[in-house]
C-alpha cells in the first residue's frame, strides 16, 4: 500500500509547480490539462476563465511531481481561487543544516514563518512555515543513527 498527498491549488497549480521547481528542485513527471481530455466537459459546467463549476482550458487537471524521493500529485481542483490546506503539513527531511536553510528560505519567500529554523534536542535544525500557496511545511535535519 502507498499513501500519497494530492494538493489542490484551486487555479494556481502551474504557478505552484514552477515555484517548487525553483525552491526544491522538483521535477514534473506528468501534467495533464483539461484541454487534453478526450471529451469536453458539458458546456453548462465548464468555464474557461476558471470561475464555473468545473475548470476547463489550460488549467491543470492532474499532475505528478517528484521532490527528492517523494511523489506528490496536484491539480487546479475546482479552481475556486481559495486553496485551503488546513490541518496538514508536508515534512521535508534534509541531510544537512545547509540544505535545510536553503529550502526553508526558498519556501518562506512570500509565505509565513511559524517557527524559524532552530536547533532542538532532537535535531540540529527544525522549522515550520506556510508557503505562498498556503501549504504547510515542517523542515527537519536527519540525525545520524
Amino acid at each position: 500500500m502507498k499513501v500519497q498527498s494530492y494538493l489542490s491549488f484551486e487555479g494556481r497549480c502551474d504557478e505552484a509547480l514552477g515555484f517548487y521547481k525553483k525552491a526544491l528542485g522538483a521535477e514534473v513527471l506528468q501534467l495533464l490539462r483539461y484541454s487534453e481530455a478526450p471529451a469536453p466537459a458539458p458546456s453548462d459546467n465548464a468555464d474557461a476563465s476558471c470561475g464555473g463549476a468545473m475548470p476547463a482550458g489550460d488549467k491543470v487537471m492532474h499532475s505528478v511531481v517528484r521532490i527528492g524521493e517523494t511523489e506528490l500529485m496536484a491539480s487546479d481542483g475546482r479552481c475556486s481561487g481559495q486553496a485551503e490546506f488546513k490541518g496538514v503539513m508536508l515534512a521535508l527531511t534534509a541531510n544537512s543544516d545547509a540544505d535545510a536553510h536553503k529550502w526553508f528560505d526558498a519556501l518562506a519567500d512570500g509565505g509565513q514563518v511559524m517557527q524559524p529554523l532552530i536547533p532542538t534536542f532532537f535535531t540540529s535544525s527544525f522549522g515550520m512555515l506556510t508557503d505562498r500557496f498556503g501549504v504547510g511545511w515542517l523542515l527537519v535535519v536527519k540525525q545520524p543513527g
